[in-house]
C-alpha cells in the first residue's frame, strides 16, 4: 500500500465513523474501535513500508523456477541458512559429548519449533539405534515384567499432544549479571511441538503396578545411561512413550526411536533413547538427582526433585543484539507454564513502573507455548522492556529478588523463571538488562 492509498483508506474510515455517530446501535462502540484500528493500521503501513511510484517486475517472474525432484526431504530456503541451533557459547565446553544446543527463539514465528531446531541436551553424545533392534522393558514392582519392540509399541492406540519442553538450566547464566547477549542464549533451551506416542499408563496397567510401587526409574540407551527417578503419580497421569514429534519420527538427537515425555516437567526427566522403566518404592538418588539437577537453598541445603517448570515468559522481539527504530512496532514473545495454561501476559515499556496487558494469540493450550503481542510506538527514549506471565493457577512470574528470598542464587543455579528485561538505548540497540 502506497501513501496515497493509505490516505484514502484513512479518509474512508473517518467518513464512515462520522456518518455512524448519529445512529443508535448496541454495537456502536465496537464498530468505532474496529474503524479506528483500520485507520491506525493504514498509518502504520505508510510508516513502515517503502514509498514507490510502481512495483518492479522481479527476475523470478521472468523464468521457470527450480525443477521439482521425484523424491526429496524438504529443506529451508538457502536465505534462511543462518537460522540454526548453536551449541552453548556462554559456557564453552572443550569436549564434544556432554553439552547443549539452543533453539533460535528469535526466529521462531509460531508456537511449533521445527524438528531440526528443537534444543538438545546430551550427556555422552548421540547414539545411533536401529529401531528393529531396540527393546523397552517395564520391570521391578510389577505383576508381570514386559519387554516391547518398537513394532509392539506402535500397535497400541496413540495420542498426539502439543507441549513445550524446557531444560531446568534454561537461563542459568544470567541470574544477577548479564552473561548472554541474545534470546537464543538466554532462553534457547526451550522448544514446543506436537508429540505423538502411547500413554505410559496403558502399558503400566498391562504390567500390573504393585500398590507398593511409588517411583519409577527411567533409563536411556545412550553412552551415559542417563536416568531419573520419577514419581508413579506422574507416570500414571500424563507421561507418554513418544516415537514421533512434529508429524515425523523422532530425530536421533531427540531420542530416536523412543523417548519418555513428561509434560510440564524439567526436560532432563524426559529420558531419550528409553530402554527401561523399573518400578520401586523409593527414589534411586542417582548422580543426576544429587550432584546434578538440584537447587541450592538457604542455610547450605539443597532441594531435590524440583520437577515442575513454573510460569515464565520472555520477549523475543525486540531482543538482544537487535536494533529498532523509533515509531510503531510490535512486541512479541512466548509464555508458558508447566502447571496449566497461560491466563495473561503483562508487558512493561518503562522498566517496571507500569504494565500493559498483551494480547494472547490462540491457541492457548495446557503446558504449551503461548504467543503474546503488544503494539507500541517507541519515541526513541532509552528504556527497559520485559514481560510477566500469569498462569491458570493464579501464579505470577516473579522477579529475581523475589526468588532470592526463598532460594540461594549461587553456583550452578537452575529453575530460573524470573522476569527478564531487555534495554533499548537511544541508538535503538537492544541488550540484556538482567543486572
Amino acid at each position: 500500500m502506497d501513501e496515497k492509498d493509505a490516505q484514502v483508506l484513512m479518509r474512508t474510515a473517518s467518513a464512515e465513523l462520522t456518518s455512524r455517530q448519529s445512529i443508535t446501535h448496541p454495537q456502536q462502540p465496537a464498530r468505532r474501535a474496529v474503524m479506528a484500528r483500520t485507520a491506525a493500521v493504514a498509518a502504520g503501513m505508510v510508516a513502515g513500508g517503502a514509498k514507490a511510484a510502481s512495483l518492479a517486475v522481479p527476475e523470478s517472474n521472468l523464468r521457470p523456477g527450480t525443477p521439482i525432484p521425484e523424491n526429496e526431504y524438504g529443506l529451508p530456503s538457502k536465505f534462511e541458512a543462518k537460522v540454526k541451533r548453536h551449541r552453548t557459547n556462554v559456557f564453552v565446553n572443550k569436549q564434544n559429548f556432554s553439552d547443549w544446543s539452543f533453539t533460535p527463539l528469535a526466529q521462531q514465528h509460531g508456537i511449533v519449533t521445527p524438528n531440526g531446531l528443537i534444543y538438545e541436551r546430551h550427556h555422552n553424545g548421540v547414539p545411533e539405534i536401529d529401531p528393529e533392534q531396540h527393546r523397552f522393558a517395564i520391570h521391578g514392582m510389577v505383576r508381570q515384567p514386559l519387554v516391547f519392540t518398537m513394532s509392539d509399541l506402535m500397535r497400541y492406540p496413540s495420542v498426539s499432544r502439543f507441549y513445550f519442553m524446557e531444560c531446568s538450566g534454561n537461563g542459568l547464566a544470567d541470574w544477577l549479571k548479564p552473561a548472554s547477549k541474545t534470546v537464543q542464549q538466554t532462553h534457547g533451551m526451550l522448544s514446543c511441538t506436537q508429540w505423538t506416542g502411547v500413554p505410559l499408563s496403558a502399558l503400566l496397567d498391562e504390567a500390573g503396578v504393585l500398590p507398593t510401587a511409588t517411583w519409577g526409574l527411567a533409563e536411556g540407551a545412550d553412552g551415559s545411561a542417563h536416568s531419573r527417578s520419577i514419581p508413579m503419580k506422574k507416570l500414571l497421569d500424563d507421561a507418554l512413550l513418544v516415537y514421533a514429534a512434529g508429524g515425523e519420527m523422532l530425530r536421533a538427537e531427540n531420542g530416536y526411536p523412543l523417548r519418555l515425555f513428561v509434560p510440564g516437567w524439567e526436560g532432563n526427566v524426559s529420558i531419550k533413547w528409553l530402554r527401561r522403566l523399573k518400578l520401586g518404592d523409593q527414589p534411586w538418588n542417582l548422580r543426576s538427582e544429587t550432584a546434578r539437577y538440584t537447587d541450592p537453598m538457604p542455610n547450605g541445603k539443597w532441594r531435590q526433585f524440583s520437577f515442575e517448570m513454573e510460569a515464565k515468559s520472555v520477549i523475543t522481539a525486540p531482543s538482544g543484539d537487535m536494533r529498532v527504530k523509533p515509531g510503531p512496532m510490535e512486541i512479541v514473545g512466548f509464555a508458558w507454564s508447566g502447571v496449566g495454561k497461560i491466563k495473561a501476559v503483562d508487558v512493561t515499556l518503562d522498566g517496571g513502573k507500569t504494565w500493559r496487558q498483551a494480547t494472547l494469540e490462540e491457541p492457548v493450550m495446557d503446558k504449551c507455548l503461548t504467543r503474546f503481542r503488544l503494539r507500541w510506538n517507541w519515541d526513541g527514549t532509552p528504556t527497559k522492556i520485559a514481560s510477566r506471565a500469569v498462569d491458570s493457577t493464579g501464579y505470577v512470574q516473579p522477579t529475581v529478588e523475589q526468588i532470592q528470598k526463598v532460594r540461594a542464587i549461587t553456583g550452578f543455579v537452575q529453575h530460573h523463571n524470573a522476569i527478564f528485561p531487555w534495554s533499548i538505548n537511544a541508538a535503538g540497540e537492544v541488550a540484556n538488562a538482567i543486572a
